[in-house]
């Protein structure tokens, strides 16, 4: 039986699943699942790429060793970071996260408020430092070193495509979150590339998902035990578009929210939105599955929780998720915290974030992993409930 790996990438973790169709019906099965880490060094954080790269590998391993015959493989991963190759094809450094400061600030210095109005009548992106946009603009004003020599921007999921074929692209999911594209086109946008002063080079051929990216590489095959030829599809390679994708489809309008370290919250349409009205609210208008648009909002998701566990794991504590929702249910704490506050993005110590955070706007401060917990999900369920009223104006 022909089966099909889907490999998804998360800012936590990561994991290999199989997929194949019998009598008409899809059924899946995780065959591996890794820690994805952020890597602190040099006053930076950067993703560990070779050792994420290494556990896909594994990944795909396991599943030969399963005894699956594997027809395919799509990749997908968070959006905005990437990896810059040169000539040779050579990666010239781990790929710098998100969450990096690199970036703060740079939006006010390259955009007026009038220019931001224009900016999102072209690229129809929510303006976050942390897009690809700023993140380059960031090191083009630190004359980094890395620009000047690069040949190829691959966003995370072209970056391990690339290395499994040898074969370059953007695929468009991914590549709309960049602030980059020109929302209607859903092309780059490369007046606005060359106003910034990038290298037009840097941008390569834009892919739509169901595109055959490559073929993995004949020593790949053999190091993985792979027979015949395994072809890696473009998928909608921004785990959002993948999974608002799978989602059933019902008569009339639904609104989909995907949360993981991020929720998004909104609907698909089939041209962009780039009203000032929606610029002003915060939406986001990134490529989907077939050519649609995902109208959203970015919000924090799950991070601060994530982040709380990690703390609390290394203190010994119990981690366990029945154990910290039951706790959240039997608390009658009714702080509520904006989790979209910049406060909350890289935080050294989350819990006393979240502390900090009560006591300055003069909520009760959580005294326990029950009273966090609930604090962190009521004020998501309230930033979700804005979120549904926002779009239904």
């Amino acid at each position: 039986m022909n089966t099909y790996l889907a490999i998804d990438f998360g800012g936590g973790s990561g994991r290999v699943m199989v997929g194949s169709i019998h009598q008409g019906v899809l059924k899946l099965k995780e065959v591996y699942r890794f820690p994805n880490r952020q890597v602190h060094l040099g006053g930076h954080i950067y993703w560990d790429f070779l050792a994420v790269f290494e556990e896909m590998k594994a990944g795909i391993r396991q599943a030969v060793r399963q005894g699956y015959s594997i027809r395919s493989i799509g990749i997908d991963t968070w959006g905005v970071d990437f990896g810059l190759i040169d000539k040779n094809g050579n990666l010239l450094g781990n790929p710098v996260c998100y969450r990096d400061a690199r970036a703060e600030g740079m939006p006010e210095k390259l955009f007026g408020e009038a220019e931001l109005s224009a900016h999102y009548a072209e690229a129809g992106i929510q303006v976050m430092h942390i897009n690809t946009l700023f993140q380059l603009c960031s090191m083009k004003k630190s004359d980094d070193v890395q620009l000047r020599v690069a040949d190829k921007l691959l966003f995370m999921p072209d970056l391990f495509s690339y290395y499994l074929t040898g074969v370059a692209n953007n695929e468009y999911c991914i590549a709309s979150t960049s602030e980059l594209l020109n929302a209607r086109t859903r092309t780059w946008n490369r007046g606005l590339i060359e106003r910034l002063g990038l290298p037009q080079s840097l941008f390569g051929d834009i892919v739509m998902p169901g595109t055959v990216r490559g073929r993995l590489k004949p020593e790949i095959c053999e190091e993985l035990g792979l027979s015949g030829e395994v072809e890696v599809i473009a998928v909608g390679s921004h785990d959002t578009s993948s999974a608002v994708f799978a989602v059933p489809q019902a008569e009339g309008q639904q609104a989909f929210l995907s949360s993981g370290t991020w929720s998004l919250l909104g609907v698909e349409v089939p041209q962009p939105i780039l009203s000032e009205e929606a610029h002003k609210a915060g939406f986001t208008n990134e490529g989907g599955v077939g050519g649609k648009i995902r109208f959203l909002q970015n919000i924090t998701g799950l991070w601060m929780l994530q982040r709380l566990m990690a703390q609390w794991k290394g203190e010994g504590k119990n981690v366990d998720y029945d154990y910290l929702l039951s706790a959240a249910e039997a608390s009658d704490i009714t702080s509520v915290i904006d989790v979209d506050d910049p406060f909350f993005q890289s935080p050294h110590d989350m819990e006393v974030a979240i502390a900090g955070y009560c006591h300055k706007n003069s909520s009760q401060i959580p005294a326990s992993q029950g009273e966090y917990v609930r604090c962190i999900l009521q004020s998501l369920a309230q930033r979700y409930k804005r979120g549904i009223e926002q779009l239904n104006l």
